[in-house]
């Protein structure tokens, strides 16, 4: 008796598993998912090479705990510039004049605390008053008279610094009360037993590494609810790792040294608030829609004229702050405190992420692209890089992450 044997075809593999095996198909669901979000990540992956090129080239000089420290306290008030700055630029404007209220706010913070002894919270208030009024005199002119953002802060940069010399007297003021240093260049308390760590920073670095897997799940599901599109399970797990393992490095060399800069909490605050009030806020949201398609978000109702005048007096008040910070942290008061800020805080936008075009950019984005330029900084000073080729350094830099902009967006509507 014979039986007839019918040869069958091979099942289908299912999505994602080829026939030469799952690692094929999980590879190129990876290497899709990083490609898509090579904008979000692009920097962040090159600020982490340069910080391992750093650290070999200054044989680990660049990550001992006293030099991470020192990099926080350094760059503190141009990341606060940052975070201001990406903000006008996602609205489509450019603001020159944020190193100039810088020195201003300084200058007259000096006059009140050291020369008339104002108790130096309330002189806090009423120099982040101040410049909230600058901003806001700006963003009038530009907002509501329909004047030039470049030409309007270019006239602010000249004004205020000229002020800046009035209230001086061409003289550095100082000291400023020991309170205000603290602020710029104190650490937070030791608590607990000895643990040879600081452990409250210990504490803040575990709490974080929560916040940040807690933030980053909910983003991913909410995602998934609108059915954008999210990266791969593999490549999500890979980065919630990545980011853990940085905050955790990060958080043990600060214990390691003093702890935890109080100006470090500040700048933690401003990234979260700022953070999610333009992603998640109202006016964030109209802040991207003004700076991506103004005839749109008009024709949607969108406030641009008040939303405008909002982003600039934000603006003035985030200097006066970086101006009371770096004041406080050098204990004076200088003329010419505060020159080129604009400018470092314009290129940490971009290489953070930002476009000239406006509507893109993240408040993260300009912390990275501020830390970039911060390494780069303290990493060619560690190994004797001179100031001239330290500026050609940081140009090229500027025009690779600008150059990588244009190539992306080429790139995406190929």
């Amino acid at each position: 008796m014979s039986t007839d044997v019918t040869a069958k075809s091979p099942a289908p593999a299912p999505p994602g598993k080829s026939g030469t095996g799952t690692g094929d198909g999980l590879l190129k669901l990876m290497v899709d998912g990083l490609r898509s979000n090579m904008r979000q990540y692009g920097m962040l992956i090159a600020l982490g090479v340069i910080v391992v090129l750093f650290a070999v080239w200054t044989q680990g000089d660049l990550l001992l705990p006293r030099n991470v420290s020192n990099l926080v306290l350094q760059n503190s008030y141009i990341l606060i510039l940052a975070i201001g700055m990406m903000i006008v630029i996602i609205a489509g404007h450019i603001d020159l004049s944020v190193g100039s209220i810088t020195a201003f706010v300084g200058g007259v913070a000096a006059v009140l605390m050291v020369n008339n002894d104002i108790p130096w919270p309330l002189a806090v208030l009423m120099c982040l008053a101040i410049g909230a009024a600058a901003g806001a005199a700006q963003g009038f002119l530009i907002a509501y008279l329909g004047m030039p953002s470049f030409i309007v802060t270019l006239a602010g940069m000249l004004v205020f610094r000229g002020l800046t010399e009035v209230f001086l007297e061409g003289q550095t003021i100082g000291p400023f009360p020991e309170g205000l240093q603290k602020v710029a260049n104190g650490f937070l308390p030791e608590v607990g037993p000895n643990t040879n760590y600081h452990n409250l920073t210990l504490l803040l670095g575990l709490v974080l590494i929560a916040a940040v897997i807690w933030q980053e799940v909910r983003d991913r599901r909410q995602q998934a609810q609108y059915s954008l599109e999210v990266l791969p399970a593999s490549l999500f797990a890979v980065k919630l790792a990545a980011l853990s393992a940085a905050v955790l490095v990060f958080t043990m060399l600060l214990a390691s040294y003093k702890g935890a800069p109080v100006v470090l909490l500040i700048l933690a605050a401003l990234l979260v608030g700022f953070g999610y009030l333009m992603r998640n806020g109202v006016i964030g949201r109209h802040v991207y829609a003004i700076g991506g398609n103004l005839p749109a978000a008009k024709l949607s109702g969108v406030r641009d004229k008040k939303v405008i005048f909002l982003v600039f007096l934000n603006m003035g008040m985030l200097a006066a702050l970086a101006g009371l910070v770096f004041a406080a942290r050098f204990n004076a008061a200088s003329p010419k405190a505060g020159l080129n800020f604009e400018l470092e805080a314009i290129a940490a936008s971009f290489i953070g992420g930002a476009s000239m075009s406006g509507g893109v950019g993240t408040v993260l984005g300009a912390i990275i692209g501020g830390l970039v330029l911060g390494v780069l900084n303290n990493g060619m000073n560690l190994v004797g890089v001179g100031t001239d080729w330290q500026q050609v350094i940081k140009g090229l830099v500027l025009l690779a992450a600008v150059g990588f902009d244009v190539w992306n967006k080429r790139k995406g509507t190929s």
